[in-house]
């Protein structure tokens, strides 16, 4: 993750943080959604990134990418 710097935290939940960032490289603002690694949700968090990958509509954020990272 240090192609990115957190520019402001957008809100949190049970199972993590929403952040905005800025890729370094491109000046892009992306809102990046750091989820807790725990086995509990491992499966969910799979899930949702399958689902998410697959959207495509106009009113929906576009999926970019998944990494890891120690940041939350």
């Amino acid at each position: 993750m240090e192609r990115y710097e957190i520019v402001k935290d957008i809100g949190s939940g049970n199972f993590g943080a929403a952040k905005l960032v800025k890729d370094k490289c491109t000046e892009e603002l992306f809102a990046v959604k750091f989820i807790e690694r725990r086995l509990k949700i491992y499966e969910h968090v799979q899930r949702e990134i399958l689902n998410h990958r697959s959207l495509k509509h106009a009113n929906i954020v576009r999926f970019k990418e998944v990494g890891t990272s120690s940041w939350l």
